[in-house]
C-alpha cells in the first residue's frame, strides 16, 4: 500500500520537475543576468516551505561564490529590510504569488529601487506583475492525497533554483578550483587546495645529509628524525639521492663494511621525489603509482624541505 503512494509521489514530482522545460522563457536568461552582474548581494525571500527551499537555493549561490543571503519576510517588516540595499537583487519564492508578507513588502522593494525575481507557480499574480523577471514553475498537481501539502511545487521551486545556479556557473565561468575554494572543509576543498607543503615532515622531521657523510652518521641522523630515510644531497644543496633502510640491508649483504662508506656510495641515486606546491592528492596518486613509502619534497631549485608518505597523506583525510 505505502510502496504504491511513495511511487506515485516520484512520478507526480517528476513530472513536475520535466514540464519546467517547457516553461523556460527569456526570463530565465534575465534572471542569470540580473544576479551576474549584481554588485550587491542576491537576497532569497519566501514563507513557510517555500523558505526553506529559499535558503537552499541561496546557500547553493553562495557556494559558487555569488553572495548571498536568505531574509524572512515577516522579519523583514520588523526592521531586517535593513538588508537591502539599491546594489542587490530579491529573488523571491511564492507559489501562489500573493503571499501577503511579500506582497506587503513590494512598495518598500520599488521604493529602495532594487530588482526583483520571482519563481512562482502563477504568472498572473500581483508579485509576479511588479517583478523585473518571473521564472514559471506552475505544477498540475500537489504529490498529496489532499493536493494542498507543497510537495510538487517547492521540488519545481528547487529545481528551477538549481538551474539558475548551474547556468550562472557557466556565465561566470566558475571553475571546480572556485568551487572548492568556498568549501575548504569538505573532501572536494582538500583535494583541489591542499597541497604537499601543507602536509609533509619538515626541519626536525627530515633527514638531511652531505653525500660524503658515512653511513653510520646518516643512521643517527634518520633515527634522530624518526625518519624512514635520509635526503643526500652535494655540495649545492641539490637531492642527489636517498639512503633508505633497504639500501642498508642489500649493502650489509655485500659488505659488512657498509657503517664507515660513504653514504653515496651506497644511496638510491636520482630517487623519485615531488615538488613541495604539488596538490596532495596528485601526490597520493604518485605513491601509490610507484608503491613507494616515503618520497623526498623539494622546492623549484630540487633542494630537500620535507618528506611526505601515504599516512600522512591518509591522516589529513587526502583519499584516493
Amino acid at each position: 500500500m505505502y510502496e504504491k503512494i511513495a511511487k506515485n509521489v516520484f512520478k507526480i514530482e517528476a513530472d513536475a520537475i520535466r514540464d519546467l522545460a517547457g516553461k523556460i522563457s527569456p526570463s530565465f536568461d534575465k534572471t542569470v543576468n540580473l544576479i551576474s552582474s549584481c554588485k550587491g548581494r542576491t537576497i532569497l525571500t519566501g514563507m513557510g516551505k517555500t523558505g526553506i527551499i529559499a535558503q537552499k537555493i541561496s546557500a547553493t549561490i553562495a557556494s559558487i561564490g555569488i553572495p548571498s543571503l536568505y531574509l524572512n519576510p515577516a522579519e523583514a517588516m520588523h526592521g531586517d529590510l535593513g538588508r537591502v540595499t539599491k546594489k542587490d537583487v530579491i529573488l523571491a519564492i511564492s507559489n501562489s504569488g500573493e503571499t501577503d508578507e511579500i506582497i506587503t513588502m513590494l512598495h518598500l522593494i520599488k521604493k529602495i529601487g532594487v530588482k526583483l525575481i520571482t519563481i512562482t507557480g502563477n504568472i498572473s499574480s500581483t508579485l509576479a506583475r511588479y517583478s523585473d523577471a518571473v521564472l514559471d514553475v506552475s505544477v498540475k498537481k500537489e504529490a498529496c492525497s489532499l493536493g494542498v501539502v507543497p510537495t510538487s511545487s517547492t521540488t519545481a521551486a528547487l529545481a528551477m533554483g538549481d538551474a539558475v545556479a548551474v547556468a550562472l556557473i557557466k556565465k561566470n565561468n566558475i571553475k571546480l578550483i572556485d568551487f572548492a575554494f568556498y568549501h575548504p572543509g569538505g573532501s572536494l576543498g582538500k583535494k583541489l587546495l591542499l597541497k604537499v607543503e601543507d602536509l609533509m615532515r619538515k626541519e626536525r622531521s627530515v633527514a638531511v645529509v652531505a653525500e660524503n657523510t658515512p653511513v653510520k652518521e646518516v643512521l643517527v641522523k634518520i633515527t634522530s628524525a624518526k625518519a624512514g630515510a635520509a635526503c643526500v644531497i652535494n655540495k649545492k644543496g641539490k637531492l642527489i639521492g636517498i639512503f633508505t633502510d633497504g639500501d642498508l640491508r642489500r649493502s650489509i649483504e655485500k659488505d659488512k663494511d657498509i657503517l664507515d662508506k660513504k653514504v653515496h656510495q651506497v644511496m638510491t641515486k636520482n630517487p623519485f621525489s615531488i615538488v613541495n606546491d604539488t596538490l596532495a592528492s596528485e601526490a597520493l596518486k604518485l605513491i601509490k603509482q610507484k608503491q613507494i613509502d616515503e618520497i623526498p619534497v623539494v622546492n623549484k631549485k630540487n633542494e630537500p624541505v620535507g618528506v611526505i608518505d601515504e599516512k600522512d597523506l591518509l591522516l589529513k583525510g587526502i583519499t584516493y
